[in-house]
This record gives C-alpha cells, structure tokens and sequence, in this order.
C-alpha cells in the first residue's frame, strides 16, 4: 500500500478515528485504525465493539493495500507535522511496519495484521431517512446535558430519540433525563421516519456523531433498526449500537397543571445564578428563588463560607412563593434556551418546575427543586 495525502485531511480522518477508540484497551487491535486505500480514496475505520467509524477521503493512490497502526500515534504524528505538508504512507506488507513521510521526517510504525481487525456486522436497518445537520444538532445538543451518569440505571445513559405526538402532528424527539431533569425537544419528522423503532443513543455516541453536524448544509443519512443506529454524510458513516433497555416513560414527569408563571430574561438570569452560587458549598450548591410580584430575589446562604443575594426585575402575578434549585441544573437549562426569555411554571415549593423558551413548545425542561 502507499498514498499520498494532504496533512489537514489526514489529520481528521485520523482524528474522527482515535476520539473512538478506547485509550485503555486489553485487545491491541482496538488501538489501531484500519487503513485501506483503493482507486482514489482511503478510508480510516476505527472501532470500540460498540462504536464504528469509518472516514473515506480522497488521497492519491500509488499502490492500493491495508494495514492497522496506533491511532493515537499515528493522531500525535500527524498533529505535529507543518501545515499544508503532502504526507506519504508506505506499508510493504512484508516488513510488518507502516513507514509515514513529510519534508524531512520519516517514522516506522509497528503494524498488525489487517485480517484480525474486527467490522461490525451490517444490521438490516429497519427504517432509513434523511434529517438536516442542524435539526439533529439542536435536537441531541439540547438534550444531552440531561443523560444520566449512573451506570446502575444504564438505559438512562443515552437520548431515546423516538416518533412521538407534538403539538403540531407527529414529532422527531429527543429526550434525556437523570431523574433530577429533564429535557424534551421536537423537531419536525422526516420523510421515511415514521415507522422508526425508538431507540436509546449512548452518551459516547452523542459526543461522536456531534462532530459529524457541524456543516448546516449537510444532510445526514440516518438509519435505524432496533439493536443499531447509523449517521452517515458522504464521507463519515457512524454506526453504533444502541442500549439495550426500555426508556421509562418520561410523560409521566412532566407537570401539567403549573400555573404560577414567571418569565425573565434567560442570559440575565443565568449569569445571576453564576454570581449568588460563588458562595454556596460545593456539595449541595442549592439557590433559592424568592417571588413576588414582578420581582425574583436569588440568594444563596453557606453558613461555612457566606451568603449571596441578588434581585432581578421579572414578569410575575402570582402569589408569593419561594422554591430552592441545586445552581448547575439551573445554569445548565438556563444556557439552553436561544430566546431571549425563559418562562418557568411552577406548582408548589416540592413541586417540579417546567421551563420552556417564550412560547416555544418544541424545547421543554423540567427541573425537580431542592429543600432550602
């Protein structure tokens, strides 16, 4: 095997490839990236058992072959070597080493055999259709901050992207929920997904197909059956298994009958959020909410390190009511809304408390509150 190939372009593929696969490995093959060039492209394939990927790019061909190296050795050469550098990868098959060439450098890496990297099996996807890169990213960027981190409840380590009932007609949706929040996002379906079996994308998963939804002006292929899910462009295909596991029903948290409505500029609020918290204790790190009318007063009292308070002008008729949050989940709703206003109905003090953006319903969070 040997090509030729421009340094920016190798360093993605190879990049798209080492963020897969797992640093602490007890299969050496897992470490490597499978590299395999034919006509005039080359693709990378990296995997974790769980997790493929695989980046076709076009280089120029002199000799077509495959081998596996080290990702990461292979990412760190790549990384160092100048801008704009033409990089030349030999592999004589019989040497057992991969010789990478750039200007004046030149590295032998220890190579294995192509035929013990392991390709996940082709699934018969159930459902195919095509979304537009920025409707996936607002969906899984929206939800994700919500994924549980518990390994004990494992399905709840992912997004349940689903076909569900929205307020106008059948919805694409995300959700993700660690018991403490949730968040639920809509977006419109698209041709060819109704029939999609709901599944459970893992948290790693989310992370890498994210890099893939960049480009606003890409479609990406998206395929589902009821064990994988694949996101795919013209040079990137992910594929990914999916946990195994029923998502709880979420419709069961949302609130439904709040009516104490609050509504406040959401950069404003989070930022006096940020402020008051300074002083809280790590560990419970509560902010409570004083409400009266058209006015929100934010404190926060740490006997072992002090107390804050802040007052911000809001839109509030209801009666008086006072509510405390732990400060990171309302930080990281709060970031989420793209309006300028967030409105928040609230029930009682013990009470979860619903968040949405203006009178967007497609975005909803719902948040549990804290003794204070």
């Amino acid at each position: 095997m040997k090509f030729s190939i421009e340094r920016g372009t190798l360093l993605k593929a190879v990049g798209q490839a080492q963020s897969v696969v797992e640093r602490r490995n007890t299969i050496p093959i897992l470490a490597n990236v499978l590299i395999e060039a034919e006509g005039d492209t080359v693709s990378f394939r990296a995997t974790d058992l769980d997790i493929e990927v695989v980046d076709k790019t076009v280089a120029q061909v002199e000799r077509a072959g495959a081998t596996t190296v080290s990702a990461v050795t292979l990412h760190e050469i790549v990384r160092k070597l100048p801008d704009g550098a033409l990089v030349d990868l030999t592999d004589d098959g019989a040497s057992g080493r991969l010789t990478v060439e750039a200007g004046r450098s030149n590295f032998s890496l220890a190579t294995l055999p192509k035929e013990d990297f392991p390709v996940m099996a082709s699934s018969e996807y159930t459902s195919n259709f095509a979304a537009p890169a920025a409707m996936l990213r607002r969906l899984f960027d929206k939800s994700k901050f919500a994924i549980s981190t518990e390994e004990t409840r494992y399905y709840l380590n992912g997004v349940y992207m689903h076909v569900a009932d929205g307020e106008e007609g059948k919805a694409l949706r995300c959700v993700a929920t660690d018991g403490h929040r949730l968040a639920r996002i809509d977006a419109p379906l698209p041709e060819g997904a109704e029939t999609m079996p709901g599944v459970i994308v893992p948290r790693k998963t989310v992370g890498e197909m994210r890099k893939l939804l960049d480009d606003d002006d890409v479609s990406i292929a998206v395929s589902v059956s009821e064990t994988k899910v694949r996101f795919a462009t013209p040079e990137i295909t992910l594929t990914s298994k999916v946990i195994d596991g029923t998502f709880p029903d979420y419709t069961r948290v949302i609130p439904q009958g709040n009516t104490r409505k609050l509504e406040v500029d959401a950069a404003e609020f989070a930022k006096a959020v940020d402020r008051v918290a300074t002083v809280s204790s790590e560990r419970s790190r509560a902010v409570k909410l004083a409400l009266d009318e058209d006015r929100l007063v934010l404190s926060v009292n740490a006997p072992d390190a002090g107390a804050a308070e802040e007052e911000l002008a809001v839109a509030y008729g209801d009666e008086r009511l006072e509510i405390g949050f732990n400060a990171k989940y309302l930080l990281e709703i709060a970031s989420q809304v793209d309006r300028e206003n967030a409105v928040f109905l609230f029930n009682s003090a013990g009470d979860p408390t619903l968040m949405r953006e203006g009178n967007d319903t497609s975005a909803v969070y719902v948040v549990m509150p804290m003794r204070v």
